[in-house]
Parts: C-alpha cells; sequence; structure tokens
C-alpha cells in the first residue's frame, strides 16, 4: 500500500498553500469575531464576517469549496477528486482559513435543491445559503411524529396561487434566527401517509408563523416549537412534485445523517481529551501515564481512525461511481455512537471539573467538554434515533424481514 501522494497531488498541495499565503492572513485570522460553542464543538467554519465571505467567495471562484456544486448555482464545480478534497480540507485547516459552512442550509437543504429544485429556486437560495446569507431551520418533527415521520399532521391547502399551512413543528433548531424554513406538510389528506406529503420553502418572517424556544440541559434554546397558523406560501416554493415531498425529504436526511455522522466532532473532542491528558494531575502524576486512561484513549483513537477511514473509502467509491450500499447506512450510527464516547471519555478524565460549562471561570476548555457530551446525547436522536437506523440497516442494507409490529 502506497499512501504517498502523487508529483500531481503535490503541486496541486503547493498550489494551494500559495492561494492561503496570498488570500488569508494572519490579520484576517485575528480579526475574527466570538466563537460560538456549538459550532466549536463541532469544528464548524461558522464564520460569516465580511471577512470570511471575501475569502469563500475567491475560494470557490479557484474551485476549492463546494466542488460538488455547479458554478452557475454559486458553487466550484469540480469533478470528484477524494485527493484534492483532503488536501484542501488540510491545508485549509492549517491555515486556519474558513471552510465550506456546515448546517442545514448548506449541508442538507442546498444539495437538496440543486438535485429536485426548479432553475428558479436555485437561483435564488443555493448561492447565499453557501456563503450563509440566508439562514435556514428544519421543519420536520411535530409532536407525534418523530421517528414515524410519515404520520405527520401539518398540512397545507391550495388556495390561488398560495398554499395555507397550519400545524405545529418541534425540535426546529436554531428557528429563533432562521429566515427560512424547508418544511414536511400534508397536502392529500386521503393519500397514503407516505404519498400524501409535500416539501416547501417557508418565509419565517411570514404572518402567522410563532416561534417559542425550548429550553435545554446546557441552559441554551436550539431547540423550538414552530406553530403555523394559516401561512401562506407561495406556489412557486413547492419543491419537487406535489405529494412527492417525502422523496425529496429522504435526499435531505441523507446529506443530513452524514453531516451528523462524520468524524469531525469526535476527533476534535479526542484531540482535547489528548491535550488535557497531559496538563490534568490525577493520583499524584500526570493523567497521560495512567495506565487506564492510556488505554481507554487508544480505544478512542481507533474508532476515531477507523471512521475516518472509513469516511476515505465512502469518498474513493464515490468518486469512482461505485454504490457503497450498506458501507453508507452504517456512517450515522457508528459516528454519533463515537461522538458518545469521545464525550463521556472527556468526563471521565475531568471529574467534577468538567461539569463547568462556557463562560464559567476555571472550565477546562472553556466549557467545550460539557457541550460536547450534552450536546453528542442530542446526536444519537437528531436525523433518525439509533433504533431507527439499526432497523434501517437491517432491513434496507441486509434484507432482514421487517419488524412484525410495523404492520399493526
Amino acid at each position: 500500500m502506497n499512501l504517498e501522494y502523487s508529483e500531481d497531488y503535490r503541486k496541486f498541495r503547493d498550489e494551494v498553500r500559495a492561494f492561503l499565503a496570498a488570500h488569508w492572513t494572519q490579520e484576517d485570522i485575528d480579526a475574527a469575531p466570538p466563537p460560538d460553542p456549538t459550532a466549536a464543538a463541532f469544528g464548524m467554519a461558522a464564520r460569516t464576517d465580511e471577512r470570511a465571505t471575501r475569502f469563500r467567495i475567491a475560494a470557490i471562484e479557484r474551485g476549492y469549496l463546494y466542488r460538488h456544486i455547479p458554478r452557475r448555482w454559486g458553487g466550484g464545480e469540480q469533478p470528484p477528486d477524494p485527493l484534492a478534497a483532503t488536501i484542501i480540507h488540510e491545508e485549509f485547516r492549517r491555515a486556519k482559513a474558513p471552510h465550506e459552512l456546515m448546517g442545514q442550509g448548506p449541508s442538507m437543504l442546498a444539495p437538496t435543491l440543486v438535485e429536485h429544485g426548479t432553475e428558479a429556486q436555485k437561483e435564488k437560495f443555493v448561492r447565499d445559503t453557501l456563503l450563509g446569507r440566508i439562514a435556514w431551520c428544519q421543519g420536520y418533527s411535530e409532536p407525534g411524529s418523530g421517528s414515524d415521520l410519515a404520520s405527520l399532521r401539518t398540512k397545507a391547502e391550495l388556495d390561488g396561487d398560495s398554499w395555507v399551512v397550519t400545524g405545529q413543528k418541534i425540535w426546529t433548531s436554531n428557528a429563533e434566527t432562521a429566515d427560512w424554513m424547508f418544511a414536511l406538510v400534508r397536502t392529500e389528506p386521503d393519500a397514503p401517509k407516505h404519498d400524501g406529503i409535500s416539501y416547501l420553502l417557508i418565509d419565517m418572517k411570514s404572518p402567522g408563523i410563532d416561534v417559542r424556544p425550548l429550553r435545554q440541559m446546557t441552559g441554551e434554546a436550539d431547540f423550538n416549537e414552530v406553530f403555523l397558523d394559516n401561512v401562506r406560501v407561495p406556489v412557486a416554493n413547492l419543491v419537487g412534485a406535489r405529494g412527492a415531498g417525502w422523496r425529496v425529504s429522504r435526499s435531505t436526511l441523507k446529506h443530513e445523517r452524514a453531516l451528523i455522522g462524520n468524524s469531525v466532532f469526535s476527533r476534535r473532542t479526542l484531540d482535547g481529551v489528548l491535550f488535557m491528558a497531559h496538563v490534568v494531575r490525577r493520583n499524584g502524576d500526570l493523567a497521560i501515564k495512567d495506565p487506564v486512561l492510556r488505554d481507554a484513549i487508544v480505544q478512542a483513537e481507533t474508532k476515531v481512525l477507523a471512521s475516518e477511514y472509513h469516511a476515505w473509502r465512502l469518498l474513493t467509491l464515490q468518486a469512482r461511481g461505485e454504490d457503497p450500499g450498506i458501507a453508507a447506512m452504517v456512517t450515522k450510527l457508528y459516528g454519533t455512537q463515537l461522538g458518545y464516547e469521545t464525550g463521556k471519555l472527556a468526563m471521565d478524565l475531568l471529574g467534577d471539573t468538567a461539569l463547568l460549562g462556557p463562560g464559567e471561570k476555571s472550565a477546562p476548555g472553556e466549557g467545550m467538554f460539557l457541550h460536547a457530551y450534552m450536546w453528542s446525547l442530542g446526536m444519537l436522536i437528531a436525523g433518525g434515533t439509533a433504533n431507527i437506523q439499526r432497523n434501517v440497516i437491517g432491513e434496507r442494507g441486509l434484507g432482514l424481514p421487517r419488524d412484525g409490529a410495523t404492520g399493526r
């Protein structure tokens, strides 16, 4: 096995480094606004200030960012190349330069619109979403319709050139700051539940929308419940065919699970654990010298590396145009479980001090570890619970018979 880059890729790395040296200076780094704790825990390139936006535009023009999105809609439009993508990620991280924005808009909605949206929808939304100029929230879950999402009851009735939407969404991340929502609504009440759903883009400034925060155990309110009372949505905001929203939503869920299940969260947490193990003292000596802790770190490192290598394998298959099959299905389940395990490892290492959160004096890692641990519990549920993922893997991947209770 040869893990060295070829001469062409070494030259490409030099090109990326030269671009970064010319377009992202120490002055740009020093001008960063205060980081968001959630984004920091996930390693998200959360900067959307003018400096970061100018840099991203230049990087997109060079084909370094959003390589999978056509140029006419604001992307870099480059052929799939996992090695080039890896080099770009490594060099951008080394230079502390803004990479692609991550989140519900850039990571989930934009690729869904590229696949299913109208030309007008792509022109209107994709570019500004990639640059963080439009913020999105996801209107999927409802009270009583979480894991069984297809049982949702929020209805949309056609009235002239508008859909009139009435219902309630819950666990809606960032709804309080979002400009738009992509939502699943029931437009065909008499159709089988999977067939009667449509996918709508809803302006959050529309009359009739009421957003109420849901306080979490982190003390924050990233989640919200959203009430929609006769909200009028233009017919042009329907994505895909009427009643075909479930098929469109599966594209969004595919991208959501890839976002949630990647190894970035676990890698950053584990790197933090390793750093703290060389600083924190346990039993009169540095914690890193504790053989039990060292064993736990080695096991965690092995699992994180497995997750990273698995991602490269999937990317290679994608670049070759090959179907990864069941291999792609395990990513979300494995990644979120790994996020929980690395978060718990941090709590075990730091003991009582790990309970200090962001903004509290003497909090290790500025409270990142408490935030990472608590957030990991939610990620086990988001995008489909772990048990739902196991059912998907068993039934669709391994061909096992469906649970008999499903039919009842």
